[in-house]
């Protein structure tokens, strides 16, 4: 087991890792639309959280030396699942071709500001 972090992806705010990697898989923590400069969350609702979300998951796996192309399974909260739609036209942006398995869920979320947070396996082999 090895822990993967960058400086390039939020810091986190609790005792975990920004990911995991176990083998062929990485495991990435739960991502939100923060800025990891300023550590807050960005401006223009969930269309700009969703793409600063994926931003920092795709910082994560650039540390691990991996792509978006890797993701087996993704895991969306949504604050609101009237954001679906919106979310999942971003979120289709990143998978064009082959999507990895995923599941989508309301949830309140434990950042302030934050309307999504996705968390990712990916998958080395």
């Amino acid at each position: 087991m090895r822990v993967v972090k960058t400086e390039r992806a939020p810091r986190p705010i609790g005792p975990y890792s920004q990911a995991v990697r176990a083998g062929d898989f990485l495991f990435i923590s739960g991502q939100v639309g923060m800025n990891p400069r300023t550590r807050t969350i960005v401006d223009g609702g969930i269309e700009a959280q969703t793409r600063q979300t994926f931003m920092n998951i795709k910082s994560i796996l650039d540390a691990a030396g991996l792509s978006l192309e890797k993701v087996v399974k993704v895991t969306v909260f949504l604050e609101d699942i009237k954001d679906y739609r919106k979310m999942n036209d971003v979120y289709g942006t990143y998978f064009k071709t082959n999507p990895p398995a995923r599941t989508t869920v309301q949830a309140q979320l434990p950042v302030s500001d934050a309307i999504v947070e996705i968390d990712a396996i990916a998958c080395s082999a």
